[in-house]
């Protein structure tokens, strides 16, 4: 590192758990960002201020006047922009020494195949069903950590999953398959801060993936009610018979 970065993250290396070490581990890291939405803005803009090195963000939608109640990346003069590009923006504007790729496209297929192959972390910040299967799916496949998000009304939920390792549950292990369209804010709407708070949350966990540091939320998934501003959280365990995870499938 050179001064400028050791004073950048300065109030980070002086914690022991990150030190030199594991600035250095974010610096050489590499990120995908599924979703650049309600989500997504929150956990890019912290990843990027924390020294995450390489992040690439996949979306395939443009900056619309409802987004800016809670996708804080984007701004009045973006709408109309792609959010990717916007977002892209918002962190070279934060921290101009990451190099961050945008791509507006849904991913899917062998596209999706090779970006999770690339990543150590991804994070899953879409709001559809079938991305949602379709990540965890690639991410099983290729052993990479997988830090997911939802968020709608007043209610928040986020979980990791580590395929390969601990034994982890997946996605799959929690949610069924069922055909059915995932509830979205489009139709049902959201409180801003929920996403902000969930999209932190999911930050955090891929810089504790990335640095090896503290206890995941592997096995775990917290629920948030805003509402009442409670927290629950619910023991996950793998399920053999788990049609993309299992031993038994």
């Amino acid at each position: 590192m050179n001064d400028d970065q050791l004073l950048r993250y300065s109030r980070q290396i002086m914690l022991p758990q990150v030190d030199i070490e594991g600035q250095e581990k974010l610096l050489n890291a590499r990120i995908l960002i599924i979703g650049a939405g309600g989500l997504g803005s929150p956990a890019a803009m912290y990843l990027a201020a924390a020294g995450v090195g390489s992040i690439t963000l996949y979306d395939d939608d443009q900056v619309d006047l409802s987004n800016l109640q809670r996708q804080i990346a984007h701004y009045t003069n973006d709408i109309g922009t792609d959010k990717v590009i916007s977002t892209q923006q918002t962190l070279n504007n934060i921290n101009p020494d990451i190099k961050v790729l945008a791509i507006k496209q849904r991913l899917k297929g062998k596209a999706l195949e090779s970006a999770v192959r690339d990543a150590e972390v991804v994070l899953d910040c879409s709001d559809n069903f079938s991305t949602r299967f379709a990540i965890n799916s690639a991410c099983v496949k290729h052993k990479t950590h997988l830090v997911s998000g939802a968020a709608i009304r007043f209610e928040g939920q986020v979980s990791v999953f580590t395929p390969g390792h601990n034994n982890s549950p997946c996605y799959n292990c929690l949610y069924a398959e069922s055909g059915e369209e995932l509830q979205n804010c489009a139709t049902n709407g959201v409180i801003a801060p929920i996403t902000g708070i969930i999209g932190s949350i999911q930050a955090m966990e891929a810089l504790k993936l990335i640095m090896n540091i503290g206890e995941n939320l592997t096995g775990r998934l917290l629920l948030l009610d805003g509402l009442s501003m409670q927290w629950n959280e619910m023991k996950l365990r793998k399920n053999s018979h788990c049609p993309t995870c299992g031993s038994k499938k």
